[in-house]
């Protein structure tokens, strides 16, 4: 049995007792959607660390920084900076205001069916979107590690998305924290001495290190004649991925994505229901600004290092992008810290899908099952639970086939990237109206939603982005568009009528995000 095997089995042993020992201590549908809201600070940041820090952060930054260089260092400042706004806007009001999801804070002084109904749709189309990413980077790395096993793509994307259901369906919110605990530790040490190994191979002088990288060689082949050239790139100079007018506006549409889509991203806003309080959910959102901070500087190593010491076209015979990280840890430190490190990568994916689809199921079922056909009433006690269990199915099987069809080439940073997209357009502008704006309606919000969900995928549908060598948009993220789109759609549906129950009610709200009274414990 190979070593990257054998790793990879005692992982899903370790996760599955996870699984096992949550799940005897889940029941009810607080211990499932939130973990019966006991999750400690510290603890609550290292999973939130683990839920953000996903396949795109660890295979996909690693493998544009790799190809791109300065350009796909882009990618991790984003990411990088993106938490100041959770801190500073979402995460107190959110766990004050709310009970499980996104949709409860909106449904607090807006009607409750249309509002919860469209907040349940953006949920899936975000929690999809990134999910595919996931999968396309567990099917790429699972296939590689075992190649010769009879182990393809297919049947990898296959396996990881079996055993995410696993994980959501028996152990809940509580299984899926312990597995983003676990999965972040290994994966901040196995970036650290990674990123050791880099600087040792350096004799640890920064200057030679960067030096190195001003001077990358690689092979480019001609698209019309199929001849290749060798040429060599400044990888510390902007231009290789953003460039022109064009390059620009893109990257500034990637940014923004980046920095206001965090703000919206179901799966991110969910771990705040776990923690007792306010003050907890600050202390949690500090805790994950320091791990995911030293993480996106350590990108730099990793996609630098593997661009000097592996090379551009070892990396593209031999997997493609996603798999920089991994072959650099080949690289330097031979097969068993290969595999260690690609283990670590399938951890990644493990635990940033089963948090996908928990924050997918719980607004199916809380949202719109109980709230929507329902009308907030359960019909039967754990019917609730049962639904969530029931559309994690679904979503995992949507997910599986999707990551099928795209197949293992398409960037996983990259598809993130559109997630946040979707969230930041759709998302964030009825939040911050919702807890800031005394005249947001529930046309308002149904407005900000179907307007930032359609621009952002129609944008995305009309872009280059999946290929497509006719694109009307040209630009491969939609975000500069489609989020003053979402932001302007909630403000005119605000202003097309009043609605005075809103008003009423949202000086009620506006104590209760920022004093806590009356918050769900």
């Amino acid at each position: 049995m190979s070593t990257p095997l054998i790793m990879f089995l005692v992982f899903i042993a370790i996760t599955l007792g996870i699984t096992y020992w949550a799940a005897r201590r889940t029941s009810g549908t607080s211990s499932f959607f939130a973990a019966n809201r006991q999750i400690t600070g510290w603890q609550n940041g290292i999973a939130v660390a683990g839920d953000y820090m996903s396949a795109a952060s660890f295979l996909g930054i690693a493998g544009l920084i790799a190809f791109n260089g300065y350009d796909g260092f882009m990618y991790s400042v984003g990411w990088l900076v993106a938490y100041l706004t959770v801190l500073l806007i979402v995460a107190e009001p959110l766990r004050n205001s709310g009970k499980y999801t996104m949709a409860d804070v909106l449904a607090y002084r807006l009607a409750a069916r249309p509002v919860r109904s469209m907040a349940a749709l953006s949920t899936l189309t975000v929690s999809t979107f990134y999910m595919i990413a996931q999968m396309v980077g567990a099917g790429t790395l699972v296939a590689l590690l075992l190649k010769g096993s009879g182990i393809n793509y297919n049947v990898a994307v296959i396996g990881v998305g079996i055993l995410m259901i696993v994980y959501v369906v028996f152990g809940g919110m509580l299984a899926t924290t312990w597995v983003q605990i676990i999965k972040a530790i290994l994966l901040m040490g196995g970036t650290v001495f990674l990123s050791f190994l880099v600087l040792l191979h350096f004799g640890f002088d920064f200057g030679a290190f960067f030096t190195a990288a001003t001077h990358v060689t690689y092979n480019v082949k001609d698209a019309t004649t199929g001849a290749t050239t060798q040429v060599t790139k400044n990888f510390m100079q902007p231009g290789l991925l953003y460039s022109g007018d064009v390059g620009k506006l893109d990257l500034i549409s990637l940014g923004l994505a980046l920095i206001f889509g965090t703000a919206g991203l179901p799966h991110i806003l969910v771990r705040f229901y776990t923690v007792p309080d306010a003050k907890t959910a600050r202390t949690s959102v500090v805790w994950a600004m320091a791990l995911i901070g030293a993480f996106y500087i350590m990108t730099t190593f990793l996609g630098f290092g593997a661009a000097t010491i592996v090379g551009r076209d070892f990396i593209a015979a031999n997997g493609g992008t996603n798999m920089s990280g991994p072959l650099l840890a080949q690289k330097l430190a031979g097969d068993v810290f290969f595999a260690f490190i690609s283990s670590i990568a399938f951890a990644t994916i493990l635990a940033v899908v089963a948090g996908l689809t928990i924050s997918a199921s719980t607004s199916f079922a809380h949202d719109f099952w109980t709230n929507v056909i329902h009308h907030g009433t359960e019909r039967s006690k754990g019917e609730e639970v049962k639904v969530a269990r029931v559309a994690a199915f679904v979503v995992g099987a949507v997910s599986i086939l999707i990551a099928i069809v795209l197949g293992p080439t398409a960037n996983v940073a990259f598809l993130v990237g559109l997630a946040f997209a979707v969230a930041a357009s759709a998302n964030l502008p009825v939040i911050i109206f919702s807890l800031f704006w005394k005249r947001f309606n529930t046309t308002g919000a149904v407005a900000g939603i179907a307007t930032g969900l359609l621009a952002s995928i129609i944008l995305i549908l009309l872009s280059p982005s999946f290929g497509n060598k006719n694109a009307i948009f040209p630009l491969t993220n939609p975000g500069i568009l489609s989020i003053p789109l979402g932001f302007i759609g909630a403000y005119v549906g605000t202003m097309l009528r009043r609605e005075p129950s809103a008003e009423e009610k949202f000086t009620e709200l506006n104590v209760r995000a920022n004093t806590g009274l009356g918050a769900e414990v």
